[in-house]
């Protein structure tokens, strides 16, 4: 359900769950982090999915059970964050919930133009987990971080952009991610640190 793709240099983190609409396990996100974990010593690492969806969120069945506030969510975003090297989500569709949280940590992100974006965890009686509000608010400022996190509003993919939540929408995410990451996989390692350290 989560595949990885290694190149020299590069790790593709696929969620590979399109009849859930990428919805999200505790042993996909437990995976996810121990591959981000694993991607210290690379220079460049995508994130994506399959299908029209990059991912709903919690798997509905375990966020029942206690998945919508698990830690994993944030030993997630939080090991995307701390990555040394350039992070990039290439949203193949809709991200909504707590999925926000690894695409809001990546330092670039495109969707394609039919995406859509909501977190409605004020509708759903959850917190956003902890870290989310402060990337979604440097992103996109207080007030539209609060149109999607208090208000429920949904962000088409051209407002998102407009807004600044994502940097490009593209036809093919993937690809563009990947003309993104060039320089830094042609990079020294320390050299892509050091100018993402400066940033």
């Amino acid at each position: 359900m989560i595949r990885l793709e290694e190149e020299d240099g590069l790790r593709i983190a696929v969620i590979d769950r399109p009849d859930k609409a990428g919805s999200l396990t505790g042993d996909m996100l437990r995976d996810l982090a121990g591959i981000v974990e694993g991607a210290r010593g690379g220079r460049a690492l995508i994130l994506t999915g399959t299908g029209k969806v990059f991912s709903a969120g919690a798997d509905l069945d375990e966020a029942q059970a206690g998945l919508a506030t698990d830690p994993v969510w944030e030993r997630l975003s939080g090991a995307i964050a701390a990555l040394p090297c350039l992070t990039i989500a290439a949203l193949n569709g809709t991200l909504a919930g707590g999925a926000f949280g690894m695409a809001l940590a990546c330092d670039l992100r495109v969707a394609v133009p039919g995406a859509k974006f909501f977190y409605p965890v004020m509708k759903l009686g959850f917190l956003p987990q902890p870290s989310d509000p402060g990337r979604l608010r440097a992103l996109v400022g207080p007030s539209r971080a609060k149109l999607i996190l208090m208000a429920g509003d949904r962000m088409t993919a051209e407002m998102a952009l407009a807004a600044g939540l994502v940097d490009a929408l593209d036809d093919d995410p993937m690809a563009r991610a990947r003309a993104w990451a060039e320089d830094a996989l042609g990079a020294d390692p320390a050299h892509v640190a050091a100018i993402k350290g400066m940033i």
